[in-house]
């Protein structure tokens, strides 16, 4: 379908691509991945004709048609939602329009060429979708979250994000050849995120994207390009499994190079030894040669990690936070209406919900930032409280410089620390000397999250924390807060983040909050069992259905989900048990083998045969023992 030979790319001095090879095969699910900068986005307004390669050719398949959405920078405006988004079936609508004439052409002059031209065509129309052009604009406006009172609209009236949505909903029905998408999920929240995976599941043509979000890319794609150093590795598979093969591959080419360092090293020494006799003189240029001809192995770089522990959090009371009947409105607009909200010691509670349906409100709520209108908030016994607001970030100072910043808001003990905490957080050297105005969006983020750190809380509430982090931030993220012993309420449109982390659902909307026990997951099958989701293999061809927000789950999906999750808690507690019993076994038996073979070390021991052959037997079976009980912890460690 596509071809790319040679191609190579600077910006300035770098080389960006050092003689690329690639081949896109008509029906490829690809995604590209790299460090920062590494090329990714490069690449993909490479394949869309945004920019030109300085060297080498693309060649593509006669009738290519090619569809491309940026990161961000696109804006709609002089038509309504409806009417930009229906205009990206322009051929459709130049096809209709011809019917229309042959119809009003016919009607006066039933001359046999139109009507045959007019069967012919309608035929054409038909065939692709002509008569249920407004049912698919509406169709995929709905999956992508806008409500049919949206659609009549100015585009002017949306904002930035949802601008990209329209862009999105154009590229979609459009339906390229070649779909290339750039961050597609960043404006997205879980329910549009849910509807695009499906989108592309059954997207007949290829598509190459980008992305942040690791369910995402798991569910999608079937094969993974990494860019490094100038050239392209491909990997079969998904994101998951990219990873541990990439893993296995450097280890291999770390291998692979220690190998080829000690031949130099072999070679060279050679040559430095004997340069200077004559005797040796072939030997040494041919040698010289030999290493001039070796080609050199490349490691990929160490890739740097946000790498923190948050504080131990202070002990609290059995009900951290709760919310009575709370109401919040802004003007007419009634955002929450009489909610009740517990948030117990220890829980991961996720708040899931479409864009604009009041996360964030009920995050300032549970905050103290804004009081209720009416209702009551409740705090438990001794709360500390560290909140992180969605736009948190926003609040940085942009004049002070990275250090400055951390330090303005830091008890005088944290003084000391505060370098390791913003090295941790990957600031060092002259980074902590940045003014935060010349930060990058992920930078910032990184900023503000540091800040949490500064004071030890037992409740999190993170509104969004994950946005503008890489995948390996948000894993680092993911995994601090997986080993945080305190509380936490959050807010991510990233499914694989919710899904490792909640441990209870809160959906928001209509007004309202219900409580879903479990991880998304498990939220998702709790609205398939009550109907509200379809659960056929034809769940693409239609908009997902959300019921009234709110609305209560039947007490016997409740006791299901809940006798579920009671379940494997206990099985999880049982496995944890038995790990801690094999990791003690493993500590006594090395301690014991260490003082067997302190023993064997002395020569005296070998003066005594009998003595020695049932210390060597003891030897034995203790090694035998300690072999048996890492077996087992492999296998505790794999049933996780």
């Amino acid at each position: 379908m596509l071809q790319l030979q040679k191609i190579t790319k600077f910006f300035a001095d770098r080389e960006i691509f050092a003689g690329i090879n690639w081949h896109i095969r008509p029906t490829d699910r690809i995604g590209l991945c790299g460090e920062n900068g590494a090329g990714k986005s490069t690449l993909l307004k490479l394949l869309a004709g945004q920019v030109e390669a300085d060297g080498g050719t693309m060649q593509s398949a006669k009738g290519t048609t090619f569809g491309y959405l940026p990161q961000d920078g696109l804006e709609h405006h002089g038509r309504s939602l409806f009417a930009e988004v229906h205009s990206a079936l322009g051929d459709l609508i130049e096809m209709e329009q011809q019917l229309r004439g042959l119809e009003q052409k016919i009607a006066v002059e039933h001359l046999s060429e139109e009507l045959d031209r007019y069967a012919e065509l309608q035929h054409l129309f038909e065939e692709r979708g002509g008569y249920q052009m407004e049912a698919e604009v509406g169709r995929v406006l709905g999956g992508l979250g806008f409500d049919t009172a949206d659609f009549t609209k100015s585009c002017e009236t949306f904002s930035g994000g949802w601008q990209m949505r329209i862009a999105l909903a154009k590229l979609l029905l459009q339906r390229p050849n070649l779909l290339l998408l750039d961050e597609p999920t960043n404006h997205l929240d879980l329910p549009a995120r849910d509807w695009l995976e499906d989108y592309l599941l059954a997207y007949p043509y290829a598509v190459v994207l980008v992305s942040h979000d690791r369910f995402f890319l798991d569910k999608v794609v079937t094969r993974i390009v990494e860019i490094w150093n100038g050239d392209l590795t491909e990997y079969p598979g998904n994101y998951t499994k990219y990873i541990k093969a990439r893993d296995e591959r450097v280890a291999a080419l770390k291998e692979a190079k220690r190998q080829q360092d000690e031949e130099i090293g072999r070679i060279e020494a050679f040559i430095s030894r004997f340069r200077y006799q004559a005797n040796k003189a072939s030997q040494v240029q041919s040698r010289v040669k030999q290493v001039e001809k070796i080609d050199r192995i490349s490691l990929p770089p160490e890739r740097k990690k946000i790498a923190f522990t948050f504080p131990l959090p202070p002990k609290g009371g059995r009900m951290a936070l709760e919310l009575k009947q709370a109401s919040q409105h802004y003007g007419e607009l009634k955002v929450l209406q009489q909610v009740d909200v517990q948030i117990e010691q220890g829980e991961r509670v996720a708040l899931v919900g479409p864009n604009g349906a009041g996360k964030s409100t009920l995050m300032r709520l549970l905050s103290g930032v804004e009081p209720p209108v009416s209702g009551e908030r409740k705090e438990g016994h001794n709360l500390h409280l560290a909140y992180f607001a969605q736009d948190q970030a926003a609040a940085l100072i942009p004049t002070r410089n990275v250090f400055d910043e951390l330090c303005a808001e830091a008890p005088v003990p944290m003084v000391p620390k505060l370098r390791n905490i913003l090295g941790a957080f990957l600031f060092s050297g002259d980074d902590i000397e940045k003014p935060v105005r010349v930060l990058s969006g992920g930078e910032r983020n990184r900023l503000a999250l540091a800040k949490l750190l500064l004071r030890p809380a037992n409740l999190l509430l993170l509104d969004e924390p994950t946005n503008h982090l890489d995948l390996q931030s948000k894993q680092v993220l993911l995994d601090s807060l997986k080993k945080y012993s305190g509380t936490i309420v959050f807010v991510s449109h990233d499914r694989y983040f919710v899904d490792k982390l909640a441990s209870r659902v809160l959906e928001v909307g209509a007004g309202k909050v219900a409580s879903y026990p479990g991880n998304y997951e498990d939220f998702l099958l709790a609205k398939q069992k009550l109907g509200d989701l379809s659960h056929s293999s034809q769940r693409v061809e239609q908009r997902q259905k959300f019921p009234e927000e709110g609305q209560p789950i039947e007490k016997e999906t409740r006791l299901l989900a809940h006798a579920d999750r009671k379940e494997q808690k206990r099985r999880e507690q049982k496995r944890q048990r038995e790990l801690a019993e094999v990791e003690t076994r493993i500590e006594a038996l090395e301690a014991g083998l260490a003082e067997l073979e302190q023993r064997m070390a002395d020569p005296d021991l070998y003066q005594n045969p009998e003595l020695w052959r049932q210390v060597s037997k003891e030897h034995e079976a203790q090694k035998e023992e300690l072999d048996q009980a890492f077996l087992q912890w492999e296998d505790l460690q794999e049933s996780a």
